[in-house]
């Protein structure tokens, strides 16, 4: 084979569609084998969740280890039970090898659920202090926040970072829980909560009127103490309701 002089196709009737032939130098003619294509579809792998609810973006935010991922998790295996959401465990949110293999969230991670009155796009949000940017990122797309502040600890570095940045990024609702509880005495916990308010009020919120639920986000999860596990969840998730206002959108506009 010298060489291709020229390339046209003709129409072969048995095959109903046109084939290539090439001649080459010396005259003869070569036609490649028609070659088949099967037509591949793709389907969404993940389902679109029904919107026929006002819709409202909240997150977790606190400092480290406090309890925001176990807190997601628990609030769609409660929420699954009424069929009200998709049950997400830990590892399903914090899914990256690092936080994986570091027990910490770094990346936002996002999920959904409904109540009663709403339906919720929901931004886990990392407590480390390297990873503020991506907090930023997560915050910035909130209408309410749920400040988890474990009972062990109280306020610490990152609760008072975060509040600050929520408040400058313009998250003026946010609603408070106050974890852990099933580790901590009773007095304890009074103490954390009076020392939250007046954090609150130190960084601009009403903190005297602040919804401030107690419970344990792992007994939710694992299904243990009703009171202080499933039974928080749900008053906390009411609190939400009640106290983040229904945001409002400008539909008749572009770029939604």
């Amino acid at each position: 084979m010298s060489g291709y002089v020229a390339l046209r196709t003709f129409f072969n009737p048995a095959a109903r569609k046109p084939l290539a032939q090439i001649l080459l130098t010396n005259g003869a003619a070569f036609r490649p084998a028609a070659v088949g294509f099967q037509q591949q579809r793709f389907y969404a792998e993940k389902q679109v969740f029904k919107r026929d609810k006002p819709h409202c973006n909240v997150g977790t935010i606190g400092h480290v280890d406090h309890g925001k991922t176990t807190l997601t998790a628990a609030i769609t295996k409660v929420l699954a039970d009424q069929d009200l959401a998709e049950s997400k465990k830990y590892a399903d949110i914090d899914n990256a090898p690092e936080e994986k293999a570091r027990g910490i969230t770094i990346n936002v991670a996002h999920i959904e659920y409904q109540t009663e009155n709403r339906h919720y796009g929901h931004t886990d949000c990392p407590g480390h202090a390297d990873y503020i940017k991506n907090m930023i990122t997560g915050t910035a797309q909130m209408d309410g926040a749920i400040l988890v502040v474990a009972a062990t600890d109280g306020a610490m570095p990152q609760t008072r970072e975060h509040l600050l940045l929520a408040k400058q990024i313009g998250v003026n609702h946010i609603v408070v829980f106050i974890n852990k509880v099933d580790a901590a005495d009773a007095e304890m916990v009074e103490l954390v909560e009076m020392e939250i308010r007046e954090l609150m009020s130190e960084m601009g919120f009403d903190g005297d009127n602040v919804p401030i639920i107690k419970g344990s986000a792992l007994c939710a999860l694992e299904g243990k103490s009703p009171e202080i596990g499933a039974e928080a969840v749900m008053k906390l998730l009411a609190e939400v309701d009640k106290y983040v206002p229904t945001p409002t959108r400008d539909l008749d506009k572009p770029f939604l």
